[in-house]
């Protein structure tokens, strides 16, 4: 009887400890690992880099000065700017990377799809696009707009690979410019907002990021995307984000291998690749010449993450956004070879007129 009753008396203690936390909830519970291991944390790339993924929409003002000061420290050597926008702005832009830094940027110019389907649209925005070459643009950016929002003048869907937009993916391999695209998102967008959903707590605390039945599929969007690749092989994409197929690296590399014109950069998924370092440095290995450097959002101070996992073998640290990455990360420790490719050279194969002077051989 009397362990009967202390046993109970444990167990009531326990719920009244229990209750007076019931306060924390996942978000706020974030324990400080007792782990110890090796750390390196880095702040700067071992070598130069190019991010190929940035978004700097005012740059036809004097912010670029802001921007090389951070760019510095990141020891980040080229940044390209894919919100060029085109026409006057685009220009602008590229006047002005001209006259203050013209090493340190590079411009991609962006379509606008209003009036697709109108009388004579094509081949006006293939005249576009030629004038933006000509005014500085080194590539085009697509939008994640196209198979999600765009419509044409009926008010259908226009898909990834609608045919109006081929003379548009076909001037481009003639202007020897890389496409950098951005179709769908993670497949989890799609999923129920439940238990089993592992970007719950992203889509609680960003609830227009979800993803219905009013939205085409993620297998849809990228099938699109898939037939659009190979029907313009002399085009090289470049599939942001890894493609939206970090979680699944074996069907990514049946993509390249089917593919020979598609290549792709990492941007806002850097938290896939560092939860699978094994899966991952094999795929970084075989596929060392189709990857670029991209991080997306123009935040500095988490371009360490991003260093970390490619560089250093450190384990079990924290990504620099729980609600996006609850997870802990693993580095990669990637040999010297394979960082300057994904650092620099890669890029430098692809994107034209960077300047090679500020690159170690």
């Amino acid at each position: 009887m009397k362990i009967i009753i202390a046993a109970s008396l444990s167990f009531f203690a326990l719920s009244a400890c229990a209750q007076s936390h019931m306060g924390m909830d996942f978000e706020k519970y974030n324990p400080v690992s007792t782990l110890v291991v090796p750390e390196h944390k880095l702040n700067r790339s071992k070598f130069p880099f190019i991010d190929v993924h940035n978004h700097q929409w005012e740059m036809g003002t004097g912010r670029i000065k802001e921007l090389i000061t951070d760019m510095d420290n990141l020891n980040m050597a080229v940044m390209v700017n894919l919100s060029g926008g085109n026409g006057d702005k685009l220009k602008g832009i590229a006047d002005n990377i001209k006259s203050t830094s013209p090493k340190r940027f590079i411009v991609f110019a962006n379509i606008d799809f209003s009036g697709i389907g109108g009388d004579n649209w094509t081949e006006n925005a293939v005249r576009r696009l030629e004038e933006d070459v000509r005014n500085g643009a080194n590539g085009l950016k697509i939008f994640k707009n196209l198979g999600f929002s765009v419509t044409d003048t009926k008010g259908n869907r226009v898909k990834v690979d609608d045919p109006r937009l081929d003379p548009i993916w076909k001037k481009c391999g003639e202007l020897k410019i890389p496409v950098l695209i951005h179709t769908a998102d993670p497949k989890s967008f799609w999923n129920d907002l439940d238990e089993n959903n592992e970007r719950w707590m992203e889509l609680a605390t960003h609830p227009n990021r979800k993803r219905g039945s009013k939205d085409a599929s993620f297998e849809e969007l990228i099938g699109e995307q898939h037939r659009m690749f190979k029907k313009h092989p002399e085009t090289i994409f470049i599939a942001a984000h890894f493609g939206w197929l970090p979680n699944d690296l074996a069907r990514l590399g049946q993509l390249l291998d089917e593919m020979p014109n598609v290549v792709v950069e990492f941007g806002a998924v850097i938290a896939e690749i560092g939860r699978q370092p094994r899966n991952a440095s094999a795929f970084f290995t075989k596929y060392q010449d189709r990857i670029l450097f991209g991080k997306d959002a123009w935040v500095p101070e988490e371009y360490a993450t991003y260093f970390r996992v490619l560089e250093t073998s450190d384990e079990y640290f924290p990504y620099h956004k729980k609600y996006h990455a609850f997870w802990r990360m693993y580095g990669l420790g990637l040999p010297d070879d394979i960082l300057k490719k994904i650092y620099y050279k890669n890029a430098l194969r692809i994107i034209p007129n960077i300047d090679k002077s500020q690159f170690p051989d």
